[in-house]
């Protein structure tokens, strides 16, 4: 399996003949989504979302598919042939037979203000080992390998970053989810996350725009 991360909270997951990119929002480059069999989005918000651009993609593919939640889904109207609506418990496979299989797990945002109404949201387990929590500290079903981690957001502090992972506790955690951070930021959040921090259990693996990871 191979990972390569693109900007803000998405990354580009390819495995078994597939080619799946996930959260593709406002903040990535179009460029994310050449080539990809499946778009899967976690929630509706712009960062992760961007209906333009990805009606753009569908219709210069017509074989790409969509998976994600519903409230997601009502919004591209005239297209639903090509969405599927999954969530919590739900499993399906992404290039056919030995391709990419991926499985949903969680169900709400976390929680940015008591005054702010939260929305849906769903993380993706992919070939039980890569989980992408969108915006949640979900806990997989199971401890990963490699977890792609929120690493800073209006709705987080560090101590609940560090305290995500020894609760997940994957092998490695890859940060997404940064675009809200200046360098400075970025390079305080990496220390705490990582081994000049309390400590989280995890090898931390930073990826720069455009930089892969492949997974054993």
């Amino acid at each position: 399996m191979r990972i390569t991360k693109f900007g803000h909270a998405c990354v580009r997951v390819e495995h078994g003949g597939a080619t799946v990119v996930v959260d593709p929002g406002a903040f990535t480059d179009p460029a994310a989504l050449a080539g990809a069999d499946a778009v899967l989005i976690t929630h509706e918000h712009m960062d992760h979302f961007e209906e333009s651009r990805l009606r753009a993609a569908l219709e210069a593919d017509p074989a790409l598919r969509v998976w994600t939640n519903g409230a997601v889904a009502a919004q591209l109207d005239g297209v639903a042939q090509r969405i599927a609506v999954v969530g919590e418990g739900d499993a399906f496979e992404i290039g056919g037979l030995g391709g990419l299989g991926v499985s949903v797990h969680g169900e709400w945002h976390a929680q940015i203000h008591p005054d702010i109404p939260r929305v849906r949201n769903i993380g993706f387990l992919f070939d039980g080992r890569l989980f992408h929590p969108g915006d949640a500290f979900t806990v997989p079903p199971h401890a990963v390998d490699t977890l792609l981690l929120p690493l800073a957001a209006p709705w987080s502090k560090a101590a609940e970053v560090i305290d995500y992972v020894r609760e997940a506790g994957p092998r490695q955690a890859v940060p997404v989810h940064e675009a809200v951070l200046s360098p400075i930021g970025f390079a305080v959040q990496t220390r705490l996350v990582g081994p000049d921090g309390p400590g989280t259990g995890a090898e931390l693996t930073v990826l720069g725009e455009g930089e892969s990871l492949e997974l054993g």
